[in-house]
């Protein structure tokens, strides 16, 4: 959605994103713990490549955009999920769409769609913020079931959750026994910092039953657009905001593995106002050209102490507005 105004390594899809054409390529990051990223967007995260092949294109009759979650499963493929209610299925060399499958509700209607799983199974959990939910989809699309949801994180006025503020992010912790969502905002009647985050805990049958619940604060102004878990189980994090005739604020955080406590705490790993453009362009005003509103995001593997991540911006249709993915290599 657009802001407010103010994945398990797969070393086969890591190498197929590092080779892919459409990538603009940074260079390769130093290869000594002790040297500081090459094109750094901070010490602890560097830019290595962007792709605007996607924007405003389309795949079939599908529009190609709107994309608010990125997910890598066993399989070395990639799946990006639109907001429109559509799954793509993308190729990991290129990205260019391979496959796309329409969702839909109990009723047959379409999901505001924004955080998106591949399970173990092959299967597709996908959260909606308009109710708030999450469900199960099987590969060619199917909803095969749903899953409990807390009554408070629930839209008002059956909740205390803002219309369109609900579940942003979701992720799979390592082991695939812990599923994690993460609120955009804050309840009503919380501190204007500060979200939850959900987790469910699967059951011996494979399905999944509500667990502990997580409160995480935020920087002023900003909301939690994705959450993702990394090998070692902490929370990949990123903040977006957007201010009218400024752009967009976009940082990422390391927070905490969930089960130590009921507050997730963070530090900063970069803001990506920081990052080189590498000759990326803007069509609104930006504090950095290659800015735009990043929502979608995925781990794609991990080597040498470092753990990359493919980040994709939801361009909600609009002409000034971009499809854009940055490849990110984070070490903390």
């Amino acid at each position: 959605m657009r802001p407010r105004t103010l994945r398990t390594s797969l070393a086969t899809l890591t190498a197929g994103l590092t080779a892919a054409g459409c990538l603009v390529a940074a260079g390769p990051a130093a290869a000594a713990h002790d040297r500081p990223p090459r094109h750094a967007c901070s010490p602890a995260v560097s830019l290595t490549g962007y792709s605007d092949a996607l924007d405003k294109t389309t795949y079939g009759d599908a529009y190609v955009g709107n994309l608010s979650a990125l997910a890598a499963d066993r399989r070395g493929s990639l799946a990006a999920l639109s907001d429109r209610s559509s799954l793509f299925r993308l190729d990991a060399r290129t990205l260019k769409p391979r496959d796309v499958i329409p969702l839909a509700d109990e009723k047959g209607a379409a999901l505001d769609a924004e955080g998106l799983v591949a399970d173990r199974d092959g299967t597709y959990l996908v959260s909606s913020e308009t109710e708030p939910s999450v469900r199960r989809y099987s590969r060619t699309g199917e909803l095969l079931g749903r899953l409990p949801v807390p009554d408070d994180l629930r839209t008002a006025p059956e909740g205390r959750a803002r219309a369109n503020g609900s579940f942003e992010g979701l992720t799979l912790l390592p082991g695939g026994r812990t599923l994690l969502a993460s609120m955009e905002y804050p309840l009503d009647g919380d501190p204007a910092d500060l979200v939850r985050f959900q987790t469910w805990q699967r059951t011996r049958h494979g399905g999944f039953r509500l667990g502990a619940q997580y409160t995480y604060r935020t920087d002023p102004g900003l909301g939690v657009s994705e959450v993702t878990a990394t090998p070692d189980g902490r929370l990949l994090v990123l903040e977006r905001g957007f201010t009218a005739g400024v752009g967009n604020t976009v940082r990422l955080h390391l927070a905490d593995r969930p089960g130590r406590g009921t507050a997730l705490h963070k530090r900063l790993l970069a803001d990506l106002v920081d990052c080189p453009a590498l000759g990326a362009t803007a069509k609104q005003p930006q504090p950095s050209p290659l800015l735009d509103n990043f929502e979608g995001m995925a781990v794609t593997g991990r080597s040498g102490g470092r753990t990359d991540v493919l980040v994709v911006s939801d361009d909600n249709q609009n002409d000034v507005q971009t499809t854009r993915f940055l490849r990110l290599r984070v070490r903390a």
